[in-house]
């Protein structure tokens, strides 16, 4: 029997996730009450809709994300993104090549959570300073080197939101290594032990789009 412990924020209608994307709006085809006499008596449904940024969220890059060459959504192997075991980092500011094991039998194969807080801001103008934690190059250079099958951070992002370079982005997706942001609740996740998985559905054409991020902790 294992215990789960979900690391990814609601999407509800009209919340941000990132300054200047669009925020999502949910409707239905039908409700509950105008779905009635379509089915036998008693019998109802609802089927909504959802006009959604792919970036919404806790959400998974591809590398599309980033290069015009690079697999989409469809192109993820599970592998990557299901059933991973993880180790977590925690950090405060800029993580670098320096906060990663050097032993790299510690971060081959595993999804590497970067634990900072800063989800403790969602939902507040806080969570968009500048000034949140993240990856350096030196440390998306380590991790690649190291063979790290995923990486995820609390943060509003895992590159530094100042000045337009993204080298975690660029080093990471370049590598293959699927990216998700926005993660929460990693304050109960052990440092090892846990297995992860967010995966997001198969969309052609798109680079990245919303999970259900979750870590699974056996009971033995």
């Amino acid at each position: 029997m294992s215990r789960f412990i979900d690391l990814s924020h609601d999407v509800t209608p009209g919340m941000r996730t990132y300054p200047g994307l669009p925020e999502p709006r949910l409707g239905s085809v039908f409700t509950h009450a105008e779905s009635r006499g379509r089915y036998a008596p008693g019998v109802e449904f609802t089927i909504g809709t959802v006009e959604l940024c792919a970036n919404t969220g806790t959400y998974l890059d591809t590398p599309y994300h980033r290069y015009a060459d690079g697999h989409d959504l469809t192109g993820l192997p599970l592998d990557r993104c299901a059933d991973l075991p993880v180790l977590v980092i925690d950090a405060v500011g800029a993580v670098t090549a320096g906060d990663i094991p050097a032993d790299l039998a510690e971060v081959a194969g595993k999804a590497v959570l970067i634990r900072t807080g800063w989800s403790a801001r969602w939902g507040s103008e806080s969570y968009f300073e500048s000034t949140h934690p993240f990856l350096d190059a030196s440390g998306a250079a380590a991790l690649v080197a190291a063979g790290a099958a995923l990486v995820g951070i609390d943060a509003l992002n895992i590159d530094t939101t100042v000045g337009n370079d993204r080298p975690a982005h660029t080093l990471l997706l370049a590598a293959g290594i699927p990216i998700v942001e926005h993660l929460t609740n990693l304050d109960a996740v052990p440092s090892f032990g846990a297995r992860f998985t967010a995966v997001p559905p198969k969309i052609a054409g798109l680079g990245t789009f919303t999970v259900r991020a979750f870590v699974a902790i056996s009971a033995n």
